[in-house]
């Protein structure tokens, strides 16, 4: 039986891909300006890869090099989204679910309370921790480490649910905590992970088994 549940935000509560035009023009617009950085087929490999992952990490992938790095943080540390936000239509059952809640994200943290915000979820969830890993080396793997300890749970008391398998997956199964990897494109097929689904209310059925 759980007693919690840790959520990702981006692509696990809510879809970038409905707020990246609005999100991403500017950011993209300078990768853009740069092709002797990004030829076109990393261009939108990096472009596709931003919607999912954090900015720094797609730099140091893509060897953005340190002027455009540090010209994209610059612009992003300090975005905010104002447009009209909404969860998937799962997040309303799953909110409902009798058990404590937990937002766990990576990311710029003036952008991701802007996001929280927007969608209306900040008194869904007991805690929210933002995980910036340009502020600090603390990880989401630290976070769930401290919220087992400040709770008194065991790693068979929680459910951690996401969609990269790199990040919150990984993290959460490096503690024993079982995992629900949101994969509605099918990319992760050889992630290794407790459950798995297209569906984000199919947690429910993981839970009820």
């Amino acid at each position: 039986m759980k007693r919690a549940l840790i959520f990702d935000l981006d692509n696990t509560i809510y879809p970038v891909s409905a707020i990246a035009p609005y999100l991403f023009t500017e950011l993209f617009e300078l990768l853009d300006r740069h092709p002797e950085i990004l030829d076109e087929e990393n261009l939108a490999a990096a472009k596709d890869e931003l919607q999912r992952r954090h900015y720094s990490l797609v730099a140091n992938k893509y060897y953005f090099g340190a002027k455009l790095t540090e010209a994209g943080l610059n612009l992003l540390k300090e975005l905010e989204y104002r447009q009209p936000m909404q969860p998937f239509d799962a997040y309303h059952q799953l909110k409902a679910i009798p058990l404590k809640k937990f937002l766990v994200t990576t990311g710029f943290p003036k952008l991701q309370w802007s996001k929280v915000k927007r969608l209306g979820i900040e008194g869904d969830f007991d805690e929210i921790d933002i995980v910036d890993p340009d502020l600090s080396t603390r990880t989401k793997k630290d976070v769930f480490a401290a919220l087992l300890l400040k709770y008194d749970y065991k790693p068979e008391d929680v459910l951690v649910i996401g969609d990269d398998p790199e990040s919150e997956i990984k993290a959460a199964a490096e503690l024993g905590i079982d995992t629900f990897l949101f994969d509605p494109e099918g990319r992760h097929a050889e992630a290794i992970v407790t459950y798995r689904s297209a569906e984000l209310d199919d947690v429910m059925t993981f839970l009820n088994k």
